[in-house]
């Protein structure tokens, strides 16, 4: 048994540690956080007429021709609604089984794929992207000291290639062939890899190729079998052609005599970026798979990919802007904080909330995806409109879902190592008596808060909280480090403690505050 030096220094009996150390929990004992409102569902179901009233009201004011949504919680769609027409001349419904365009929201499928074949061993998101697709070997890069593109700068929009949205959405269609030609003539380049986030749709293209290389089949074929049919996504396609004519979405534009259709582009080279056409119902279920990847925790894994993966695509892996006066739809101000991670968005506001998704939006189309991961929630539109703005009306339901719904995160059970430690601090305070022999502190505390200081410290806010009638239950922050509340007659003070990562995580720091 490691004894703490400083024990060993102040000549502490060897019993009394023992003691409390044959006392310990495992600090390995976890729980995953889980959601304490019963009646959270409740709640959201109330909501639900509201929220489709905003989509349709939404979705008339901005002329949407056709229009298609859903809420996604407890791993499945659990409302959705469908408002004018797929296809115009022939007055036909939308409906969930209608398939859209949904452009960009391809890139994240994408993604999957390349972190399946890592997670296979079959490629290194630090490969140089050259070393699958050669006609990158060509390639001059803007400076001299530039390192060679890899497969992590093309998912995260780093390989300084130039922002080329309007000339991307026309290149659906072009063979392998042109992309490598293309390539290999040579490409021209906004900043040096890895430097910069610059949203890249040839990036998205190259990656398509690299999964073709890799896994030996035709990127379209590769995601067909190892994430459309999994997932029982059997309404999802690559090529038009090949959609039945009453479930396709014809795309449209503004013109003066009513709309223009837009002429759809044949599956092609670039469709990694942008080609995928899917229902409503069917992309539920993939968002419900990267729902599904919170929290962390002992289950089996799904049969596509591992949580971890998932939850690896959903983080920020480059800072893509800040706001600091990001309005929301009901007026609030509110700083938020954007990134990519892998074939994803990634926002978090002032008050804590994360989501994650993506826009998509190509000639005679619009659509958005969102989750929110620790509150359970996803939401999808699909428009068929040149470009139409998804991405808004997504947020205004959500601003919606959090005041009607009051919805809350799931919530960190306290580790029983951390209820232990708060148990043994409240018999050491508020006089700290016995602190130094008590063996609950780690080898760093005494030496960075002097006893006499703690003592003096803590004896003020006690003072100025009166007598303490109420011990408030801990509240977790994670596994190792939480707070809680002394209730005083005068007022309240705020204990909060972190835990040491030893075998035996001891309390390595304190505070003491009037919050």
């Amino acid at each position: 048994m490691h004894l703490p030096k400083i024990f060993v220094s102040l000549g502490i009996a060897l019993q009394v540690t023992v003691l409390v150390y044959g006392q310990n929990t495992p600090a390995s004992t976890y729980q995953p956080p889980v959601f304490t409102d019963t009646a959270r569902m409740q709640k959201l179901s109330a909501a639900f007429p509201v929220v489709e009233k905003i989509y349709k009201d939404y979705a008339k004011a901005h002329q949407f021709p056709g229009f298609t949504f859903g809420i996604i919680a407890e791993g499945k769609l659990v409302h959705s609604g469908s408002f004018g027409y797929t296809n115009i001349e022939n007055k036909t419904p939308v409906s969930t089984k209608s398939v859209f365009r949904i452009a960009s929201m391809t890139k994240s499928l994408t993604a999957l794929a390349i972190l399946q074949l890592r997670d296979a061993g079959k490629l290194r998101l630090d490969d140089p992207a050259q070393q699958y697709v050669p006609s990158l070997k060509e390639v001059k890069y803007l400076t001299k000291d530039s390192p060679p593109i890899t497969i992590r700068h093309l998912l995260t929009h780093s390989a300084g290639f130039p922002e080329d949205n309007p000339w991307g959405d026309r290149q659906l269609d072009e063979t392998d062939k042109m992309l490598q030609q293309m390539v290999a003539q040579g490409v021209s380049f906004s900043n040096a890899p890895g430097v910069a986030y610059e949203y890249s749709n040839l990036g998205f293209a190259l990656l398509g190729s690299i999964i073709t290389q890799v896994s030996g089949k035709p990127y379209q074929q590769y995601i067909k079998d190892n994430i459309l049919t999994p997932l029982n996504m059997q309404d999802t396609y690559w090529e038009y052609a090949n959609v039945p004519a009453k479930q396709l979405a014809h795309g449209y534009r503004p013109a003066k005599a009513g709309w223009q259709e837009e002429t759809l582009l044949h599956d092609g080279s670039f469709g990694a970026m942008g080609g995928m056409i899917s229902s409503l119902e069917d992309f539920s279920r993939y968002m419900a798979l990267h729902l599904s990847a919170w929290p962390p925790r002992d289950e089996e894994e799904p049969a596509v990919i591992r949580r971890s993966s998932l939850r690896e695509m959903q983080q920020p892996q480059r800072i893509s802007y800040f706001n600091p006066e990001y309005t929301y739809p009901d007026g609030q101000t509110c700083a938020v904080v954007g990134a990519y991670g892998y074939g994803l968005g990634w926002v978090q506001d002032c008050e804590d909330r994360v989501r994650v998704g993506h826009s998509g939006g190509l000639p005679g189309f619009g659509s958005n995806w969102l989750i929110l991961p620790e509150y359970g929630i996803g939401l999808v539109c699909f428009a068929n409109l040149t470009y139409a703005p998804t991405s808004t009306v997504n947020i205004q339901v959500m601003d919606t879902l959090f005041a009607l719904a009051d919805l809350l995160p799931r919530v960190l059970p306290v580790s029983a190592i951390l209820q232990q430690r708060k148990a043994q601090l409240m018999k050491v305070l508020p006089g700290w008596q016995q602190a130094r022999e008590s063996g609950l502190f780690a080898e760093n505390f005494f030496l960075d808060n002097p006893l006499d200081s703690l003592k003096k410290l803590t004896k003020e806010k006690y003072a100025a909280a009166g007598k303490i009638v109420r011990v408030q239950a801990l509240q977790a922050e994670n596994q190792l480090r939480g707070f809680f509340i002394l209730e005083g007659e005068r007022k309240n003070l705020r204990i909060s403690f972190t835990l040491s990562p030893e075998h035996t995580p001891l309390i390595q720091a304190f505070d003491i505050t009037l919050p």
